[in-house]
């Protein structure tokens, strides 16, 4: 067993030493060196603040929002255009807009987790299956993989949504449902190249069991594409949700739901165009935020990219 060394200096050396006498010290190179490639990438860093920022929005609404988000006066702040009063201005209900993007937040949030957790293990566990057991078991998942990418992912979400009624569980499952193909895909093709890795052979010749060695030395390697393909698709997963809000099928009045909100200023885009621009920009932000932070993790997990 190592002992870690004292100073800032002797730290990074231990880090990044080429020769790790620990599986620890080994890890913990590993993630200094990814850290390391994703902190040069300003992009990637800026990405990061954004994604930040959101969560401590969503953690604090209660303190940061100025008003409620769901109660306001028809009779002296409907449609009120940006002021030092309400930074982005009023809607057609007198509420507050900067109020319902801030709670919004937790909506977009609640959606974004909930999917990633249900959907990730899901892809990850056909693909590495399918890529291990090959033959019919590959053929057959597989297939029903395709099925589902035959179909672009909002009009699936409408019919499973449409299915299981409007509310913004039923969207959560409904994108779930639609969200683990791409991630079965690349499990499998990961799994189809580590098989072949000579440390499988050994620990089948060790007498692990199939399902072992799927769990415990397959799925961990296949862990980090998988949570870069789901950091890209949080931009697309906030885009179908808000789409499943703006068609009245996914969070339901008066919950702060940002695509609802853009449904709403639909009506005023004219002449109160406020009320649907401010949750269209959070939405515009909030995507590009999760895009810049998935590029970013990309480079930084790949081992040709790390130094």
């Amino acid at each position: 067993m190592t002992v870690a060394p004292a100073s800032a200096e002797t730290w990074r050396e231990w880090l990044m030493s080429d020769r790790p006498q620990s599986r620890r010290q080994a890890s913990l190179g590993r993630a200094y060196g990814a850290w390391r490639a994703f902190a040069r990438n300003r992009l990637a860093m800026a990405g990061l603040g954004i994604v930040l920022a959101l969560l401590l929005m969503a953690l604090f609404a209660d303190q940061l929002a100025p008003y409620s988000p769901t109660v306001g006066d028809l009779r002296t702040t409907r449609l009120l255009p940006p002021s030092a009063a309400h930074w982005f201005g009023t809607d057609d209900q007198g509420r507050d807009i900067l109020s319902r993007i801030i709670y919004g937040s937790r909506i977009t949030l609640f959606v974004v987790v909930l999917v990633a957790v249900l959907a990730a293990p899901i892809g990850l566990a056909v693909g590495t299956i399918a890529g291990y057991a090959g033959g019919l078991v590959d053929a057959a998942l597989m297939r029903i993989t395709d099925i589902f990418l035959a179909f672009p992912r909002l009009i699936l979400a409408l019919a499973f949504v449409a299915a299981l009624g409007p509310g913004i569980e039923n969207a959560v499952i409904a994108i779930a449902i639609t969200s683990w193909p791409p991630y079965a895909r690349i499990a499998r093709a990961e799994t189809l190249t580590i098989r072949q890795a000579d440390y499988i052979a050994a620990v089948k010749l060790m007498g692990a069991s199939p399902g072992r060695i799927v769990l415990r030395h397959i799925m961990p390697l296949c862990v980090s594409s998988v949570i870069v393909r789901v950091t890209l698709d949080m931009a697309g997963i906030i885009l179908t949700a808000a789409g499943l809000g703006f068609l009245g099928l996914g969070a339901q009045p008066p919950s702060p739901e940002w695509g609802a909100m853009i449904a709403n200023g639909r009506l005023y885009v004219l002449d109160q165009w406020w009320v649907a621009a401010a949750p269209g920009a959070a939405i515009f932000v909030v995507s590009l935020a999760f895009n810049l932070l998935g590029d970013g993790l990309r480079d930084a997990l790949d081992p040709k990219g790390v130094k």
